[in-house]
């Protein structure tokens, strides 16, 4: 069970750093750092956008319209620490404590 603890934490973290070069990524776009004529930069934000589209829609429509600040990867952040606090905090099941 502590390898079922280890690989879900795992997930976590590779989310995380989907998230935030997600973030990155659309801020040196928006400021004309990338430019997305560029074939691996395409790429690389059309893999990105597809990977977390389906889960930013749902945080967005849960959320009331903000006027063009999108806060779906903030809360997105925040929902997979949450679930890592709380794997944390429960990591005895999984240690058969």
């Amino acid at each position: 069970m502590q390898s079922l603890f280890q690989i879900l934490m795992l997930i976590l973290d590779i989310v995380w750093f989907f998230i935030i070069a997600h973030v990155i990524m659309s801020w040196l776009i928006n400021f004309q750092v990338l430019n997305l004529r560029q074939p691996i930069v395409a790429q690389i934000w059309d893999g990105l956008n597809r990977i977390l589209e389906p889960v930013y829609s749902r945080i967005r429509s849960i959320l009331p319209a903000m006027g063009g600040l999108d806060l779906a990867p903030l809360v997105a952040l925040v929902g997979v620490y949450a679930i890592r606090i709380i794997l944390a905090n429960n990591a005895g099941f999984f240690y058969g404590y």
